[in-house]
């Protein structure tokens, strides 16, 4: 019964996983009004999934670092209680963060659970300095290189557009809303006594696109597919980062073949996106900054680079971290970032671990009474 209990916690975090993060692939294609919300999740969704089934070949050394080996004994690795509680500490937080609309790390969020149970259950026994050289350190570091990296590409990619004479076009989009107002007017006037419902509202939208032709091509056609391209490998790289993760804390189930472990996180993750990633979703798409296809195309690229990177060599980086920083450091060249928004988010992240932490321990101590 207790390993089944351990099958539902992971596959929870793994849904509250795909709620908060599966869209932030994709953030850029919403953001920069290349497509709308649904084909963004639906690429998305195909293109993370993917990403957790390459996971099974690829990423084994991610699957042993969430475990908790290293961090604490062998002994209490073993204990489905310390694996329950990190993965129900980690997916409340998350699920919480997501209801609430902050783009946060499940990365972090599953650290802070492997510290507050670890400490719970052992105290001053746990490894304090693997903490912080495998998971700290590159979470803290990630989000600033991705930020500077990404500044320093769209810098470059401005120079070599403006060289190839590919021109930038700002037009103003329209969209009219009708809504319903009282009017009362008389015969005299040229109306009827009468009350119609009559009103227009009208959102305009600046929208930039590039003109000119690369190869004889539409260099905006070439873009908006290299963003489409740009925006998969970002899912990919983040099933490929965030699977192994939560597949780590099954590993004490002995009867549950790995393989068969990423595919149910996998399928259980693209549905959390498919339900319930809208609201984080349009935060990070339309809230940080403003932003086109070009721009869009730089912040995923950058992220999608580093975030593989780090997979493949075994570091826990925050894909949310990642591409939030790409996104950015786009928003600072253009001198078009909202500080309040990237305050709270900020203020959410400095939160997830604590918070994760606490709910953790209380967690492990429950439970290990209970049974």
């Amino acid at each position: 019964m207790i390993l089944v209990l351990l099958f539902i916690a992971a596959c929870f975090l793994a849904y509250s996983n795909g709620a908060n993060d599966n869209f932030k692939g994709v953030a850029t294609l919403f953001g920069s009004g290349t497509t709308d919300y649904k084909k963004a999740i639906h690429w998305a969704t195909i293109t993370t999934f993917s990403g957790s089934i390459a996971a099974i070949f690829l990423a084994e050394e991610l699957v042993k670092n969430f475990s908790g080996k290293g961090l604490v004994p062998n002994e209490l690795i073993a204990m489905p209680v310390f694996a329950i509680s990190i993965a129900l500490g980690a997916a409340i937080t998350v699920f919480i963060a997501t209801r609430v609309g902050m783009p946060i790390s499940t990365t972090h969020s599953l650290v802070g659970s492997l510290f507050g149970a670890g400490v719970m259950a052992i105290g001053t026994e746990f490894n304090f300095i693997k903490l912080g050289k495998t998971f700290l350190i590159p979470l803290i570091v990630s989000p600033l290189m991705a930020a500077v990296l990404s500044l320093i590409a769209y810098i470059i990619f401005r120079y070599i557009r403006k060289k190839l004479k590919i021109t930038k076009n700002s037009g103003i989009y329209i969209k009219e809303e009708q809504k319903v107002d009282s009017l009362t007017v008389s015969a005299h006037t040229m109306t009827a006594n009468t009350t119609t419902k009559v009103s227009t509202s009208i959102k305009p939208a600046i929208v930039e696109t590039y003109g000119g032709k690369l190869f004889g091509i539409s260099s905006q056609k070439i873009l908006d597919n290299l963003h489409f391209l740009s925006a998969g490998i970002v899912s990919f790289a983040r099933g490929l980062n965030d699977t192994p993760k939560i597949v780590g804390l099954l590993l004490i189930i002995n009867t549950l073949d790995i393989q068969w472990g990423m595919i149910a996180v996998a399928i259980t993750m693209a549905l959390g996106g498919l339900m319930n990633a809208k609201k984080v979703g349009v935060i990070i798409s339309k809230k940080i900054t403003p932003m086109n296809s070009g721009q869009g195309f730089t912040a995923n690229m950058i992220t999608g680079l580093l975030v593989t990177t780090a997979s493949i060599h075994g570091l826990p980086v925050s894909t949310t971290h990642v591409s939030v920083g790409s996104i950015f450091g786009i928003g600072t060249v253009t001198k078009k970032a909202n500080p309040k928004m990237i305050s709270k988010i900020l203020l959410s992240w400095v939160l997830t671990l604590p918070i994760a932490a606490i709910i953790s321990m209380l967690l492990f101590l429950l439970l290990k009474n209970i049974a």
